[in-house]
């Protein structure tokens, strides 16, 4: 082949009329990529002519009875050193492959169709559908027709079985099931059978008068906000289809063409096969109907509370009342799924904001200040606001911003602080511009506040980076000393109180806040816990994250 192509090229000869073909004809022949091709498609048909035949179709078991004879007697290094080799997994694995190829059994092996497939229905209107599955689902969910009680395909789930073939589409009327018809057996009783059917599975179905076009592949990535267990939930269609994940997951949407129910998959995991979640309003839906049933009993049980209470005084008992309560949960934010990008900082870019929150015990200060002393060329704190006096040893805009009472609380109505309260007496507040002078020397500001702060950081402006700092809390009730402290405390005895004060002040900043974190930090000591933040801090300058759509396209 290489010589015929040398020849061709020998032949080419300028036209004055082709010029330009003869050109592009030569640069052609001469590729040394075609060159290389030509090369494999003359191996291959050397292979083919030659038509190679397997010594053997059963090497496996030739394996297992040399091993056998071996070790019947006594053996020498040779042998026992063949004796592990044959018996080795990785050896016995290729002559498994290999006995399998020389059988050509590889094909799945079909079963002969019934001879009255075709007696029911015309040709033209039944289609015959064989798949191959695995213990995998089928990847497809049905559902009974109101008005003419028909069974039909209600979705084929992306990289199912089902999907893959081709074959079966949505709307398609399912007839049989591995010549078991279905017309009175209930959607569930169906469902069940398609998952216990293993290998071949043979279906009998009539098409859509329309085929819905194939799903179409999403770039649509949410941030789930909460936890989602398909087994748990009776709403979903089909529980086996549905898609379990967790408070934080990254989910690739391959087809919101259903309101009630998305297909997704989780990013970076293995399985191709889609799953049903429910959708953003779906989900909203069921929030609201659940906040009204507990606000309903809340109420019921507040004035069944009140009409039994004998020991509350008048006041206390309008004090009781849940009103308030109830007006936080009219309030309360609906979680269920954040649009999300892939985001990397650029190199002319300012930082990105880094918040530490913390519960009680973490010690977030201390462990802040430490890791900017270490590295203050790049990292550095938004310089506070107070009122108090400034002290004989203090500068203005190093330790604070020393302003008037008038002055702070203009401030604090123009919104100017993301933070602020009073302390013996004096105000304190962390303002906004502190935090942009940070970022403007080009250095990483590293800011400590209150959760409630969050929402009002979560701007593309800053692109806030999320730390929640807890400390390891010891499951043991007996009393520990400082040494041995959660996060490493140097001061005063912990007490079984305190230890369960901690537990209950980290529950409840995850469950308000956790849906607002990129990270939590386990604080074990004030060592590690610097390592482990400037670990992250280094990571945030070259790594790419998840952050919401709106910030990358600020």
């Amino acid at each position: 082949m290489p010589a015929t192509l040398a020849l061709l090229t020998s032949q080419l000869r300028p036209d004055a009329n082709h010029k330009e073909d003869m050109v592009f004809l030569k640069d052609v022949f001469s590729e040394r990529s075609l060159s290389y091709l030509m090369k494999i498609h003359e191996k291959l048909r050397q292979y083919e002519r030659q038509s190679p035949t397997p010594v053997l179709h059963s090497a496996s078991t030739l394996a297992e009875d040399v091993a056998e004879e071996l070790q019947s007697g006594p053996m020498s290094a040779e042998e026992k050193e063949l004796l592990h080799l044959l018996t080795s997994p990785h050896l016995q694995a290729v002559l498994s492959v290999h006995d399998t190829v020389a059988q050509k059994n590889f094909d799945p092996v079909l079963p002969p169709l019934p001879d009255d497939f075709e007696d029911e229905l015309d040709e033209e209107s039944v289609k015959i559908v064989r798949l191959v599955k695995n213990k995998e689902p089928l990847g497809a969910t049905i559902r009974r027709d109101e008005s003419t009680g028909a069974v039909i395909v209600a979705r084929i789930m992306k990289g199912g079985a089902a999907d893959r073939s081709g074959l079966v589409h949505v709307g398609d009327e399912l007839r049989e099931v591995n010549g078991s018809s279905v017309m009175h057996k209930r959607p569930d009783e169906i469902s069940q059978l398609l998952s216990q059917s293993q290998g071949s599975i043979t279906l009998k179905i009539i098409p859509a008068i329309r085929e819905e076009d194939k799903l179409k592949e999403s770039k649509v990535y949410m941030r789930a906000l909460f936890d989602y267990t398909p087994l748990e939930d009776k709403a979903t269609p089909c529980q086996e289809a549905g898609l379990p994940f967790k408070r934080g997951d990254i989910l690739q949407v391959v087809s919101q063409d259903d309101q009630t129910w998305w297909q997704a998959k989780r990013v970076a995991d293995c399985n191709l096969r889609a799953g049903l979640v429910p959708s953003k309003q779906f989900q909203e839906s069921a929030l609201n109907e659940s906040k009204c049933r507990f606000v309903t009993c809340f109420l019921d049980s507040v004035s069944a509370g009140l009409r039994r209470s004998f020991r509350l005084s008048r006041k206390d008992r309008r004090g009781s009342s849940g009103e308030a309560n109830v007006s936080d949960q009219n309030d309360t934010e609906f979680l269920t799924y954040e649009e999300v990008t892939r985001y990397q900082q650029k190199p002319n870019e300012r930082p990105r904001l880094v918040v530490l929150i913390g519960s009680l015990g973490a010690r977030i200060n201390e462990l802040k200040q430490k890791v900017i002393a270490e590295n203050p060329h790049r990292y550095a704190v938004a310089v506070p606001h107070t009122t108090r006096p400034k002290k004989s040893h203090e500068k203005e805009g190093v330790e604070y911003h020393f302003v008037t009472k008038q002055v702070f609380d203009g401030d604090a109505q123009n919104n100017k602080f993301i933070e602020y309260g009073e302390y013996k007496e004096n105000l304190y507040g962390t303002s906004i511009e502190a935090i942009r002078s940070v970022q403007a020397k080009n250095k990483m500001c590293l800011v400590d506040v209150q959760p409630e702060a969050l929402k009002a950081l979560r701007t593309a402006e800053f692109k806030p980076y999320v730390i929640f700092v807890k400390p390891r809390i010891p499951e043991s009730r007996r009393r520990r000393s400082a040494a041995t402290s959660p996060g490493g405390a140097e001061h005063g005895r912990i007490t079984e109180e305190d230890l369960q004060e901690m537990r209950l002040s980290a529950q409840q900043t995850d469950q308000q806040y956790g849906h607002l974190v990129d990270r939590v930090l386990i604080k074990e000591d004030t060592a590690s816990a610097c390592a482990e933040l400037r670990s992250i801090l280094e990571r945030l300058e070259r790594e790419t994250f998840w952050v919401p759509v709106s910030w990358a396209k600020a």
